[in-house]
Protein backbone atom coordinates (compact mmCIF):
# COMPACT_ATOMS: atom_id res chain seq x y z
CA UNK A 1 0.00 0.00 0.00
CA UNK A 2 1.42 3.24 -1.09
CA UNK A 3 0.65 6.62 -0.87
CA UNK A 4 -0.92 8.43 -3.63
CA UNK A 5 1.13 11.41 -5.60
CA UNK A 6 -1.33 14.35 -6.51
CA UNK A 7 0.78 16.74 -8.36
CA UNK A 8 -0.86 19.81 -8.16
CA UNK A 9 1.10 22.42 -11.52
CA UNK A 10 0.65 25.93 -11.57
CA UNK A 11 2.66 29.22 -12.75
CA UNK A 12 1.60 31.82 -11.70
CA UNK A 13 -1.71 34.07 -12.00
CA UNK A 14 -5.21 32.38 -12.53
CA UNK A 15 -3.11 28.74 -11.90
CA UNK A 16 -2.19 29.97 -8.80
CA UNK A 17 -5.53 30.91 -7.86
CA UNK A 18 -7.24 28.00 -8.31
CA UNK A 19 -4.05 25.92 -6.54
CA UNK A 20 -5.15 27.93 -3.81
CA UNK A 21 -8.98 27.63 -3.87
CA UNK A 22 -8.29 23.89 -3.86
CA UNK A 23 -10.34 22.05 -0.66
CA UNK A 24 -7.63 19.60 -0.07
CA UNK A 25 -4.71 22.47 0.27
CA UNK A 26 -7.15 24.69 2.57
CA UNK A 27 -5.63 23.25 5.74
CA UNK A 28 -2.74 24.37 4.55
CA UNK A 29 -3.27 28.27 3.77
CA UNK A 30 -1.94 31.12 5.85
CA UNK A 31 -0.03 28.51 8.24
CA UNK A 32 0.72 31.79 9.76
CA UNK A 33 -2.32 33.65 10.99
CA UNK A 34 -2.93 29.99 11.73
CA UNK A 35 -0.32 29.64 14.28
CA UNK A 36 -0.97 32.95 15.96
CA UNK A 37 -4.86 32.40 16.15
CA UNK A 38 -4.59 28.58 16.83
CA UNK A 39 -5.95 26.09 15.01
CA UNK A 40 -8.74 24.76 16.95
CA UNK A 41 -9.80 22.15 14.06
CA UNK A 42 -8.12 19.01 15.85
CA UNK A 43 -5.29 18.88 13.45
CA UNK A 44 -1.53 20.15 13.12
CA UNK A 45 1.37 20.79 10.85
CA UNK A 46 4.38 19.13 10.93
CA UNK A 47 7.59 21.01 8.87
CA UNK A 48 10.46 19.57 7.71
CA UNK A 49 11.98 16.43 6.35
CA UNK A 50 13.45 15.23 10.07
CA UNK A 51 10.00 16.03 11.55
CA UNK A 52 7.49 15.06 9.10
CA UNK A 53 9.76 11.27 9.16
CA UNK A 54 9.22 11.23 12.90
CA UNK A 55 5.26 11.97 12.34
CA UNK A 56 5.09 9.15 9.35
CA UNK A 57 7.42 6.52 11.04
CA UNK A 58 5.28 3.25 11.98
CA UNK A 59 6.71 3.81 15.72
CA UNK A 60 4.87 6.52 16.27
CA UNK A 61 1.29 5.30 17.81
CA UNK A 62 -0.08 8.23 19.18
CA UNK A 63 -0.78 10.39 16.04
CA UNK A 64 -2.31 9.77 12.28
CA UNK A 65 -0.85 11.62 8.87
CA UNK A 66 -4.06 13.40 7.19
CA UNK A 67 -2.02 14.10 4.16
CA UNK A 68 1.51 15.65 2.90
CA UNK A 69 2.47 18.88 1.23
CA UNK A 70 5.75 18.46 -0.76
CA UNK A 71 7.87 20.52 -2.62
CA UNK A 72 8.35 18.90 -6.20
CA UNK A 73 12.23 18.68 -5.47
CA UNK A 74 12.24 16.95 -2.42
CA UNK A 75 9.77 14.06 -3.00
CA UNK A 76 12.79 11.42 -3.79
CA UNK A 77 14.14 12.58 -0.98
CA UNK A 78 10.89 11.43 1.27
CA UNK A 79 10.16 8.75 -0.97
CA UNK A 80 10.72 5.85 1.33
CA UNK A 81 8.70 7.72 3.52
CA UNK A 82 6.09 8.23 1.32
CA UNK A 83 6.10 4.58 -0.08
CA UNK A 84 5.37 3.56 4.00
CA UNK A 85 2.25 5.16 4.15
CA UNK A 86 -0.97 4.13 3.88
CA UNK A 87 -2.68 4.36 0.56
CA UNK A 88 -5.18 6.79 1.69
CA UNK A 89 -2.91 9.18 2.51
CA UNK A 90 -2.50 12.04 -0.45
CA UNK A 91 1.13 13.40 -1.04
CA UNK A 92 0.43 16.96 -2.83
CA UNK A 93 3.48 17.48 -5.03
CA UNK A 94 3.68 21.43 -5.78
CA UNK A 95 6.50 23.54 -7.34
CA UNK A 96 8.00 26.29 -4.82
CA UNK A 97 6.26 29.10 -5.97
CA UNK A 98 2.80 27.52 -5.25
CA UNK A 99 3.87 26.35 -1.36
CA UNK A 100 4.94 29.42 -0.93
CA UNK A 101 1.23 30.56 -1.71
CA UNK A 102 -0.55 28.29 -0.10
CA UNK A 103 1.59 28.77 3.41
CA UNK A 104 1.86 32.48 3.22
CA UNK A 105 5.85 32.75 3.40
CA UNK A 106 8.73 31.47 1.79
CA UNK A 107 9.12 28.20 3.35
CA UNK A 108 12.82 26.65 2.70
CA UNK A 109 12.41 23.43 4.05
CA UNK A 110 9.72 22.41 1.02
CA UNK A 111 7.93 19.89 2.91
CA UNK A 112 4.83 20.02 5.39
CA UNK A 113 2.87 16.76 7.10
CA UNK A 114 -1.11 17.58 8.00
CA UNK A 115 -1.42 15.54 11.51
CA UNK A 116 -4.45 14.28 13.59
CA UNK A 117 -3.77 15.41 17.26
CA UNK A 118 -7.09 12.41 17.97
CA UNK A 119 -8.28 11.80 21.32
CA UNK A 120 -6.01 13.90 24.50
CA UNK A 121 -4.80 11.87 27.05
CA UNK A 122 -5.46 12.23 30.51
CA UNK A 123 -3.24 13.43 33.29
CA UNK A 124 -2.85 10.12 35.32
CA UNK A 125 -2.44 8.09 32.45
CA UNK A 126 0.83 9.36 32.12
CA UNK A 127 1.71 8.66 35.91
CA UNK A 128 0.22 5.45 35.49
CA UNK A 129 3.52 3.51 36.78
CA UNK A 130 6.95 4.82 37.61
CA UNK A 131 9.72 6.57 36.16
CA UNK A 132 10.77 10.21 35.57
CA UNK A 133 7.73 13.21 34.03
CA UNK A 134 7.83 16.63 33.48
CA UNK A 135 5.68 18.96 34.52
CA UNK A 136 5.41 22.76 32.84
CA UNK A 137 3.55 25.62 34.72
CA UNK A 138 3.30 28.85 32.73
CA UNK A 139 5.66 28.25 29.68
CA UNK A 140 4.27 30.11 27.15
CA UNK A 141 7.54 30.66 24.80
CA UNK A 142 7.32 27.70 22.19
CA UNK A 143 11.11 27.48 21.63
CA UNK A 144 11.25 26.54 25.12
CA UNK A 145 8.78 24.11 25.18
CA UNK A 146 10.27 22.29 21.96
CA UNK A 147 13.63 22.30 23.64
CA UNK A 148 11.89 20.38 27.04
CA UNK A 149 10.03 18.00 24.63
CA UNK A 150 13.84 17.66 22.88
CA UNK A 151 15.47 17.05 26.49
CA UNK A 152 12.65 14.51 27.41
CA UNK A 153 12.81 12.23 24.62
CA UNK A 154 16.62 12.29 24.62
CA UNK A 155 16.54 10.74 28.48
CA UNK A 156 13.29 9.24 28.20
CA UNK A 157 10.95 10.99 30.43
CA UNK A 158 7.92 8.86 31.06
CA UNK A 159 5.81 11.73 30.06
CA UNK A 160 5.25 15.41 30.14
CA UNK A 161 2.48 17.40 31.90
CA UNK A 162 1.05 20.86 31.42
CA UNK A 163 -0.94 23.03 32.98
CA UNK A 164 -3.46 25.70 31.25
CA UNK A 165 -1.58 28.31 30.47
CA UNK A 166 1.72 26.81 29.06
CA UNK A 167 1.78 26.73 25.00
CA UNK A 168 0.56 23.85 22.37
CA UNK A 169 3.35 21.65 22.05
CA UNK A 170 1.97 20.89 18.90
CA UNK A 171 2.37 24.27 17.64
CA UNK A 172 4.56 24.36 14.40
CA UNK A 173 7.72 25.79 16.05
CA UNK A 174 7.51 23.80 18.98
CA UNK A 175 7.47 20.61 17.06
CA UNK A 176 10.11 21.89 14.69
CA UNK A 177 12.21 22.68 17.56
CA UNK A 178 11.96 19.75 19.27
CA UNK A 179 12.91 17.92 16.54
CA UNK A 180 9.96 15.35 16.62
CA UNK A 181 10.43 15.38 20.65
CA UNK A 182 6.51 16.48 21.15
CA UNK A 183 5.19 13.94 18.61
CA UNK A 184 6.74 11.23 20.94
CA UNK A 185 6.95 11.98 23.91
CA UNK A 186 2.96 11.75 25.64
CA UNK A 187 1.60 15.03 27.20
CA UNK A 188 -1.62 15.50 28.90
CA UNK A 189 -3.48 19.03 30.21
CA UNK A 190 -3.80 19.48 33.46
CA UNK A 191 -6.41 22.69 34.72
CA UNK A 192 -4.04 24.72 36.23
CA UNK A 193 -0.64 23.90 38.26
CA UNK A 194 -2.72 23.13 41.29
CA UNK A 195 -4.29 20.62 39.45
CA UNK A 196 -1.14 19.24 38.57
CA UNK A 197 -0.10 18.81 41.70
CA UNK A 198 -3.20 16.83 43.16
CA UNK A 199 -2.48 14.51 40.08
CA UNK A 200 0.95 13.48 40.74
CA UNK A 201 -0.27 13.42 44.48
CA UNK A 202 -3.01 10.63 44.10
CA UNK A 203 -0.39 8.77 41.44
CA UNK A 204 1.36 8.43 44.81
CA UNK A 205 4.45 10.50 43.11
CA UNK A 206 6.18 13.32 44.22
CA UNK A 207 6.83 16.59 43.02
CA UNK A 208 10.07 18.23 42.98
CA UNK A 209 10.13 22.04 41.96
CA UNK A 210 13.16 23.27 39.97
CA UNK A 211 14.49 26.47 41.71
CA UNK A 212 17.60 28.55 42.33
CA UNK A 213 16.38 28.94 46.08
CA UNK A 214 15.92 25.34 46.83
CA UNK A 215 17.21 23.93 49.91
CA UNK A 216 18.47 20.75 48.31
CA UNK A 217 20.61 20.00 45.24
CA UNK A 218 18.67 17.90 42.53
CA UNK A 219 21.75 15.25 42.19
CA UNK A 220 21.44 14.90 46.40
CA UNK A 221 17.55 13.95 46.02
CA UNK A 222 17.39 11.79 43.27
CA UNK A 223 20.96 9.98 44.05
CA UNK A 224 18.78 9.32 47.59
CA UNK A 225 16.04 6.05 48.25
CA UNK A 226 12.34 6.82 47.53
CA UNK A 227 9.45 5.24 48.23
CA UNK A 228 7.99 7.37 45.31
CA UNK A 229 6.32 5.80 42.69
CA UNK A 230 8.02 8.40 40.34
CA UNK A 231 8.97 11.71 40.37
CA UNK A 232 7.95 15.09 38.27
CA UNK A 233 10.55 17.82 37.71
CA UNK A 234 8.53 20.88 37.91
CA UNK A 235 9.85 23.64 35.55
CA UNK A 236 8.40 27.53 35.32
CA UNK A 237 8.39 30.36 33.41
CA UNK A 238 11.88 32.54 32.75
CA UNK A 239 12.19 34.82 34.93
CA UNK A 240 9.69 34.26 37.49
CA UNK A 241 9.95 30.61 37.83
CA UNK A 242 7.32 28.54 39.54
CA UNK A 243 4.18 30.29 41.23
CA UNK A 244 4.51 29.86 45.08
CA UNK A 245 1.53 28.03 45.80
CA UNK A 246 3.45 25.46 43.52
CA UNK A 247 6.88 26.10 45.17
CA UNK A 248 4.94 25.61 48.61
CA UNK A 249 3.38 22.20 47.98
CA UNK A 250 6.50 20.73 46.30
CA UNK A 251 9.90 19.84 47.25
CA UNK A 252 12.64 22.76 45.99
CA UNK A 253 15.60 21.34 44.06
CA UNK A 254 18.46 23.43 42.62
CA UNK A 255 20.86 22.78 40.53
CA UNK A 256 24.24 23.33 42.07
CA UNK A 257 25.97 26.36 40.07
CA UNK A 258 28.52 28.90 41.00
CA UNK A 259 27.03 32.23 42.51
CA UNK A 260 27.86 33.95 38.91
CA UNK A 261 24.48 33.52 37.99
CA UNK A 262 21.49 33.13 39.52
CA UNK A 263 19.45 31.07 36.90
CA UNK A 264 19.26 28.93 33.63
CA UNK A 265 17.19 29.17 30.58
CA UNK A 266 14.36 26.75 31.21
CA UNK A 267 15.64 25.19 28.80
CA UNK A 268 18.95 24.73 29.34
CA UNK A 269 17.87 23.79 32.81
CA UNK A 270 15.78 20.76 32.01
CA UNK A 271 18.56 19.65 29.68
CA UNK A 272 20.68 19.57 32.63
CA UNK A 273 17.77 18.46 34.97
CA UNK A 274 16.97 15.52 33.45
CA UNK A 275 20.36 14.23 33.17
CA UNK A 276 20.81 14.46 36.41
CA UNK A 277 18.09 12.86 37.19
CA UNK A 278 17.91 9.72 34.63
CA UNK A 279 21.62 9.41 36.07
CA UNK A 280 21.03 7.10 39.15
CA UNK A 281 19.12 4.95 36.40
CA UNK A 282 21.60 4.91 33.70
CA UNK A 283 24.34 3.61 36.70
CA UNK A 284 21.68 0.47 37.37
CA UNK A 285 21.36 -0.35 33.68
Amino acid sequence: MVARLVEITATGGSELAEALARPELEPYVSLRDRDLAGRGDGLFVAEGEVVVRVLASPRQTQFRVRSLLVEQRRVEALRDAIDALPANVPVYVVAQPVMDAVVGFAIHRGILALGERGKPLAPESLLSGGGLAIGLVGLTNHDNVGSVFRSAAAFGARGVLLDAATCDPLYRKSIRVSVGGALVVPFARCASGEAMLDTVAAAGWEALALTARGDETLDAVVSAATSARGRVLLLGTEGDGLPPLILARARCVRIDMTPTLDSLNVAVASGIALYEATKPRRSRD
